[in-house]
């Protein structure tokens, strides 16, 4: 296989399994009797499960990378997720999600002294309109509650993907944070213990969630990763919430609102806009 068809079928393929997590986490917790607590515990397990295989398989030592900071920011955007789903759609979900991650990773690079062009002033204003128009009270509008759990869910995920800038063995890092995830998310399963519920339904979705999606997906990232320009790594990311919702609509039977649709088109557009970097002197 050509070396650039190769890159674009991982990237593509690592795409899908990002817009899975939002699938199956909503379905799970939708149209099965698991609660989210128990959703995210076995998700984290999951995934520290099979990192850790990959990193011994590589003769090296899954807890010797990663920090505590990681897993405890790792375990907030597992449990925020997680919680945020019990109301959302996959759409609305991975599109709040995705909003609040690049937010908090603009507005570091903002205090860091980074610079906003024009453009990306621009983008920024439409994407923030989009996503007052999506919250505005309404008929469509995502609950508050749950939209606020999404929002924690990215700035946690943003301050750890911050964190991990620069990491000289990433797979080796994120099992090391996931492993550390785990007290973490048994304090929060023994907190919940009395309403919590676990059929094997919704146990499936969480493994398929943690080991697949969330496991192996961060694998194949990191592995395209060093191969796509710094600009293009962030841009094809806008792709996953629009992989999420068109999942949620075939798969999940989700309505496409025309306010949805209408806001999703501004909140991606701005973000791609602020996303610009300048054309290279010639």
């Amino acid at each position: 296989m050509p070396r650039a068809l190769r890159l674009a079928s991982l990237t593509a393929l690592t795409m899908l399994a990002f817009a899975a997590n939002s699938l199956l986490c909503r379905v799970a917790l939708r149209d099965t009797a698991i609660d989210a607590a128990s959703f995210t515990s076995i998700r984290l397990a999951a995934g520290a499960f099979v990192l850790a295989a990959i990193v011994l398989a590589r003769k090296g030592r899954p807890a010797a990378a990663g920090s505590w900071r990681g897993g405890l920011l790792l375990f907030g955007y597992a449990a925020f997720f997680s919680f945020a789903y019990r109301e959302l759609s996959a759409a609305t979900g991975a599109l709040l999600l995705f909003g609040a991650v690049q937010a908090t990773m603009l507005v570091s690079g903002l205090v860091s002294g980074e610079r906003l062009r024009a453009v990306q002033f621009a983008g920024l204003l439409v994407a923030a309109g989009g996503l007052v128009v999506l919250l505005l009270p309404g008929l469509a509008a995502p609950p508050p509650g749950a939209a606020g759990f999404m929002f924690a869910a990215g700035i946690s995920w943003g301050f750890y993907s911050l964190l991990g800038r620069g990491a000289k063995d990433p797979t080796s890092a994120t099992a090391g944070n996931f492993l550390r995830t785990l007290p973490f998310a048994a304090l929060l399963s023994l907190a919940t213990v009395t309403s919590a519920h676990v059929d094997v339904a919704g146990s499936t979705y969480a493994v398929l969630s943690g080991a697949i999606a969330s496991g192996l997906g961060y694998v194949l990232w990191y592995a395209v990763l060093p191969a796509l320009p710094a600009a293009s790594a962030a841009t094809i990311q806008l792709s996953v919430p629009a992989l999420a919702a068109a999942g949620g609509v075939v798969l999940l039977a989700e309505p496409m609102t025309s306010r949805l649709l209408v806001c999703s088109i501004a909140i991606l557009g701005g973000i791609a806009l602020t996303l610009r970097r300048p054309a290279p002197s010639p």
